[in-house]
């Protein structure tokens, strides 16, 4: 994170061509993919404690934590699809 954070705050062109050279380097896109992995974990735990504290019944609660893995495993693959088309 620190290291994409620098990138953003030194980067001095914010044209899509700005962009797009920042996200030409393999291990630019895999530093931004490992980032948005540690942002979905962290919402799946904050998620998953939510419904095991508010939703009771437990195939209601069973239901709404397989959606969200499902919702935050589409993320990730749309994450790395965009990531991988530039």
């Amino acid at each position: 994170n620190i290291i994409l954070l620098i990138s953003f705050l030194t980067a001095s062109d914010f044209s899509y061509q700005g962009w797009a050279g920042l996200f030409a380097h393999q291990w630019f896109k895999l530093a931004t993919f490992v980032a948005l992995m540690a942002l979905f974990y962290h919402a799946w735990v904050g998620v998953r404690d939510i419904w095991m504290d508010y939703v009771k019944p437990v195939a209601v609660r069973l239901v709404l934590q397989v959606a969200t893995i499902l919702w935050l495993v589409g993320c990730a693959g749309w994450a790395a699809q965009i990531l991988w088309r530039v």
